[in-house]
């Protein structure tokens, strides 16, 4: 039997009220879970069985459930009899970027500090003074931990809060805790020398490449004034090694690439010619354990790094020795533990030494002939008269 029209209008009135329900049920949200506050204790527990209150006794009063914020509140119940500063307790909101080893370190100095132990003996007398430790329990502001640490070192160099809060924010707070002693240092020489933040971020950049070329590099004697310009030095060296190195580039765009040539990277071919060295005998040697070696300069770093040195122009050969019309040769003398810089020198294609020069392009004297026509009679080079 054929519907009313009041029994169509009661269906149509059903389907829209159906359409709109299952409408609700798509955009409405799903209940929202409980806070996990078993998870959060047994996260904070982990690895660690020094807790002064029973975690199963938690009764927290937290609405929320972010999973960081309860596992701090966590850790202060487990472990917490006195305050700490944000910048310890930043440990249990995150730990990304932090290897194991350096977490397992930070909460360590938590629990130690919010149990009334002394962090000194804990593990801080690796790095801190006693006074420093202090400084470090009692920082205030928004430093993070590493900030926070190099301010208390900083603050043991100067009594301008202002001025180690600065040198907290550069880049000395992001250098790795095995080379504190370097760095302890240099947070000394900005205490004595201030700079603005910035500057001390391009100094470090250039304080770090040196100490990593040279381990014994130090600020000892330097001025602000002088690491100015031995910065702006480095970076025209690195401008130069750029320039080489697209010159290299474009070469070797040129030529075919054999695996061998692959494998050498940034080094361009050079001479065939082998490296040689001398020991001279004990009645020969001025010193214990002398001796003399010459080796090829094949990479734009080592060709800047000598004509920096040795105050002569040889990285403007670069081109020349990518192109191999010429190959340059350093003449080292070690002794006592020092490497001692004394010549540098050109051959040309056929292996004649077109060039030789010392510091400033002086001629070479009479011992490092005698040394150099060795190395000549060794490897088959002309000297030029």
């Amino acid at each position: 039997m054929a519907k009313s029209m009041i029994q169509r209008r009661q269906d149509a009135e059903r389907e829209r009220i159906e359409a709109y329900r299952a409408s609700l049920r798509r955009v409405s949200a799903m209940p929202r879970p409980a806070p996990d506050f078993e998870r959060a204790v047994e996260e904070a527990h982990r690895g660690f069985g020094m807790a002064v209150r029973d975690g199963k006794l938690w009764r927290p009063k937290l609405k929320t459930r972010d999973r960081a914020r309860l596992r701090l509140a966590a850790a202060r119940h487990l472990f917490a009899l006195y305050p700490v500063p944000a910048a310890l307790e930043a440990i249990w909101l995150d730990s990304s970027g932090l290897d194991a080893s350096e977490i397992k370190l930070r909460k360590a100095w938590y629990i130690a500090a919010a149990g009334g132990n002394s962090l000194y003996k804990a593990g801080a007398n690796a790095w801190l003074s006693r006074k420093e430790v202090h400084c470090f329990l009692n920082v205030s502001g928004d430093l993070t931990f590493g900030e926070a640490f190099w301010f208390a070192i900083a603050r043991s160099f100067t009594e301008d809060c202002g001025l180690a809060a600065r040198l907290a924010r550069t880049k000395i707070a992001r250098t790795p805790r095995g080379e504190v002693a370097f760095w302890r240092q240099v947070a000394r020489f900005f205490c004595q020398h201030p700079a603005s933040k910035e500057e001390i971020d391009d100094l470090c950049d250039y304080i770090a490449a040196m100490h990593q070329r040279n381990a014994a590099y130090n600020l000892n004697g330097r001025t602000l004034a002088s690491l100015r310009r031995q910065m702006s030095e480095w970076h025209r060296d690195i401008a130069a090694i750029e320039r080489i190195e697209a010159m290299r580039r474009r070469a070797a765009g040129r030529a075919p690439r054999t695996a061998e040539k692959q494998a050498q990277g940034r080094a361009w071919d050079g001479s065939r010619l082998e490296d040689w060295e001398w020991q001279p005998s004990t009645k020969e040697a001025k010193a214990h354990s002398e001796w003399f070696f010459i080796r090829q300069l094949k990479t734009a770093e080592d060709l800047v790094a000598e004509s920096r040195a040795m105050h002569h122009c040889v990285s403007m050969y670069a081109a020349k020795c990518i192109a191999g019309n010429a190959s340059i040769w350093v003449l080292r003398r070690k002794a006592l533990g020092k490497i001692e810089r004394l010549l540098t020198i050109e051959l040309d294609p056929q292996d004649r030494a077109v060039q030789v020069r010392g510091f400033g392009n002086r001629l070479d004297s009479l011992e490092e002939r005698k040394i150099i026509e060795r190395w000549a009679k060794a490897r088959g080079v002309r000297l030029m008269a």
